[in-house]
């Protein structure tokens, strides 16, 4: 699919702070896949007759009103309060909204990195109104991704089940819940635009398989559940594109398979060892990737990729300059059977992979292509 760009629109990671936009949003397939079944929250078949007698006038409206009930007391409120320094002498406080996602009955709460970042408190409220102070677990900036932890009873505690965003579908329809503007659990409905978009994180790296959806979102909406029709978690609310700062019908969420790569270390380490190749700067050329630096004994130069080589020569005033000789460095072409041609494309496979998985990388050196078995490390 090809990647598109989105000039002239704003891209806003919508965590609602003091009515301003914020600058710049276990095991998870065993520990919190089945909480819902296991306590009589399955979603409902069509026209079925709820226990307050409630009869659904269609099959979309028994669904829609089927997933709201077995997810919303997994969708909790957000608050934070953060300083900032106007003078020498003097700060302001400033309170932030977002929403967050219950993963577990241990009390750990998904919700974006740009949610939480910065804070000095935290608090959470859930579906009940209980308002329970939260601390920061761990946090993957990259992936605008952070979990906190509250405690709360068992009881007061409703994990959303846990999809798979493997096999989504362009047309697909989905549900989001959220506390747009601090009005909480609102649901909203759509279908998937489109997949496998691109957004920067506020670290400056793009996030990955971004899914488009076309429901509304607006601030607050940050860190909320988007469902697939059966009510699993297939992926988290985090941005939307604007031109006036308000819904226009384009937003954003990280995939749920991107958020379970790394949520358990999160968990466990407080922060992610990301896998690495060990190559750290290339040229951008017609041809692939030209290598010039590499982590020194690192992933890619042990297993004998080439990269520019450091030179000396004197001027015509009989100086010694230093110069970089790339005339020996490989050009990457391709990585395990993709093609190559910008440095995210190496980085989306990377990333994909884990510390100790193997790639092949596909190199053009001397005008012949090399295959290069590279172990990942991770940093």
């Amino acid at each position: 699919m090809t990647r598109k760009s989105f000039a002239g629109i704003g891209l806003i990671l919508f965590g609602m702070l003091l009515g301003v936009f914020v600058p710049n949003a276990i095991k998870l397939g065993q520990a919190i896949a089945t909480p819902q079944q296991d306590r009589g929250l399955d979603i409902a078949s069509p026209y079925s007759i709820s226990a307050d007698g409630f009869v659904p006038s269609s099959p979309d409206e028994a669904i829609h009103v089927s997933i709201y009930e077995s997810a919303n007391r997994g969708v909790v409120n957000i608050s934070t309060t953060a300083v900032r320094p106007e003078t020498l002498l003097l700060a302001t406080e400033i309170a932030g909204n977002g929403s967050g996602i219950v993963i577990d009955q241990n009390g750990h709460i998904l919700t974006n990195h740009h949610v939480v970042s910065d804070s000095q408190k935290i608090s959470v409220t859930l579906f009940n109104g209980e308002v329970y102070p939260a601390s920061l677990v761990g946090q993957d900036p990259h992936n605008d991704i952070a979990v906190v932890k509250i405690n709360a009873p068992i009881e007061s505690l409703f994990p959303i089940m846990i999809g798979d965003s493997s096999n989504l579908k362009v047309g697909q329809h989905i549900v989001a819940i959220g506390n747009p503007f601090g009005l909480e659990r609102t649901m909203t409905t759509g279908i998937i635009s489109s997949l496998n978009r691109q957004i920067t994180a506020k670290t400056g790296r793009k996030i990955h398989s971004i899914v488009q959806i076309d429901a509304a979102l607006n601030q607050g909406n940050s860190g909320g559940p988007l469902l697939n029709t059966r009510g699993e978690l297939i992926g988290m609310n985090t941005a939307i594109a604007t031109r006036s700062g308000d819904s226009a019908g384009i937003g954003f969420a990280i995939p749920v398979n991107t958020i379970k790569r790394v949520v358990d270390q999160l968990i466990e380490t407080g922060r992610v060892i990301r896998p690495t190749i060990g190559i750290l700067q290339v040229f951008e050329m017609d041809r692939g990737l030209l290598v010039v630096n590499m982590t020194p004994n690192g992933p890619a130069e042990k297993s004998g990729v080439r990269g520019s080589k450091m030179g000396r020569k004197k001027n015509r005033l009989g100086l010694t300059m230093e110069f970089a000789d790339h005339t020996q460095a490989d050009i990457i072409v391709g990585i395990d059977d993709q093609r190559v041609k910008k440095a995210d494309d190496l980085l989306s496979v990377i990333e994909s992979k884990h510390p100790g998985d193997q790639v092949i990388l596909s190199v053009l050196r001397e005008r012949s292509i090399v295959q290069i078995p590279i172990t990942l490390s991770g940093e």
